[in-house]
């Protein structure tokens, strides 16, 4: 059984939250109305709700010789459209982290990037060496 994930979070503005989506991600909308927003994020529901002002204390750690923010979400896709993503986020000018390499030469090596939405939410793109290996221990 294929199963999916839904997440909801307070956005600042539904609709600049809903163009940031579908015009850089390439999500689709789902239900939506004046205050809250459906998003089709790679088969994913992602539902933004219009809250107003809301703080997150975005703190990091440490993976290798990376710094991460702690609170983040993210997709896992094949190299192909991880590449893809990237190059259009960084050239949109858009707020990107450098692309990384994690767990090298070990279980779970992958690309990573971060990039963060209207609302301060940092997404990450991860696309694995070997697919197998996302739950491997």
């Amino acid at each position: 059984m294929k199963a999916q994930f839904h997440l909801a979070l307070p956005c600042t503005d539904v609709n600049q939250t809903s163009d940031f989506y579908t015009d850089h991600l390439g999500a689709k909308l789902g239900r939506k109305s004046e205050k809250w927003v459906d998003v089709n994020l790679f088969g994913n529901q992602l539902t933004f709700t219009e809250a107003g002002n809301f703080s997150f204390d975005f703190k990091n750690y440490r993976l290798g010789d990376q710094v991460l923010p702690s609170f983040h979400f993210g997709v896992i896709v094949e190299v192909d459209l991880w590449g893809k993503l990237y190059a259009k986020l960084f050239q949109a000018e858009l707020e990107v982290t450098t692309e990384a390499v994690f767990m090298q030469d070990k279980v779970g090596e992958h690309l990573s990037f971060f990039v963060k939405d209207p609302n301060g939410y940092m997404i990450e793109f991860k696309s694995f060496k070997d697919e197998a290996a996302v739950f491997k221990v």
